[in-house]
C-alpha cells in the first residue's frame, strides 16, 4: 500500500454547465475521422453508365477496318505505325472482327456502369478464336451463364 492519498488537483468535476444539449438531427460524417455533422450527407451520385471498353474497341475495329477498305491506309503495319501502336496490338484489336455478327451486336449494346466493365478485352478474344460462329455462341453462352458478362442472355 502507498502513503500517498488519491488527490482531486488532476481531475476536473463535470458540472451541468459542461453538457449541452443538441436538438437538431445529427449525422455521421467518414472521412479519415468521423464527425457529427448538422448537416445530412449528400444524396448518393446517379449511376453513370457509358459504353463498356470492349464495346468501344470494337467500334474502333471497325473503324480502323474502314480506313484500310476505303485506302486511307494501305495495311495494318501502316495503321499501326500511324497510330503508334505494335503491330499485334492492331492485330488484337482486328481479332473482335472475326466475333459472330449477332455476338458484335451484343458486344457494342454492353454498358459499364460505374466503372465496372462487365468483361474483359482478353475474354472476348477467347471467344472470338473458339473457332466457328456455332462455338462463338456455344463459348459466349457459357460466359452469360457464369455471369461473366451481365445482363446477357445467349
Amino acid at each position: 500500500m502507498s502513503d500517498r492519498q488519491p488527490s482531486d488537483e488532476g481531475t476536473a468535476k463535470n458540472t451541468a454547465s459542461d453538457y449541452r444539449v443538441i436538438e437538431e438531427p445529427i449525422y455521421w460524417r467518414r472521412s479519415r475521422s468521423v464527425a457529427l455533422t448538422p448537416t445530412p450527407p449528400p444524396d448518393k451520385p446517379e449511376l453513370v453508365q457509358r459504353p463498356a471498353k470492349v464495346a468501344r474497341q470494337l467500334a474502333l475495329a471497325h473503324h480502323l477496318q474502314g480506313a484500310i477498305e476505303r485506302g486511307l491506309v494501305a495495311d495494318q503495319a501502316a495503321l499501326a505505325r500511324k497510330l503508334g501502336l505494335t503491330r499485334a496490338r492492331v492485330t488484337q484489336l482486328f481479332d473482335l472482327l472475326m466475333l459472330a455478327a449477332d455476338l458484335q451486336e451484343q458486344v457494342l449494346a454492353l454498358e459499364a456502369v460505374d466503372g465496372a466493365e462487365p468483361m474483359a478485352e482478353r475474354t472476348l478474344r477467347a471467344v472470338a478464336h473458339a473457332g466457328t460462329w456455332a462455338e462463338q455462341r456455344s463459348a459466349w453462352t457459357k460466359l452469360s451463364a457464369s455471369g461473366t458478362c451481365p445482363g446477357q442472355s445467349g
